[in-house]
């Protein structure tokens, strides 16, 4: 049986066969002038989901910031470290990219 992700997921919009995933399609976040600069703090240490939540009030969007930001996190979760600065998009931003 076939599972079609919600529109807040990295999966959302990748092909499936049966039960299984295709090669997985990049969804994409284009840069927006209100997009804010932040220095990540120490308490989201290796937690871009706890940031997610904080911002967004959805912790399923943990991954719109290494998608966002390819050229400081390449790993979401090990390379969200405190300092690294990254740009983080308005919820107004996500809802027009991913369609929510």
């Amino acid at each position: 049986m076939a599972t079609t992700y919600a529109k807040a997921s990295p999966y959302h919009g990748t092909a499936m066969w049966g039960q299984y995933l295709d090669v997985w399609s990049a969804r994409s976040i284009p840069p927006a002038v209100t997009d804010a600069l932040y220095q990540i703090d120490p308490v989201y240490k290796f937690r871009p989901d706890l940031l997610a939540y904080d911002t967004y009030q959805n912790s399923d969007l943990w991954w719109t910031f290494a998608v966002r930001n390819p050229d400081v996190i390449r790993d979401p979760i090990f390379d969200f470290r405190p300092g690294n600065i990254i740009y983080v998009p308005t919820l107004a931003t996500l809802k027009s990219a991913l369609g929510l």
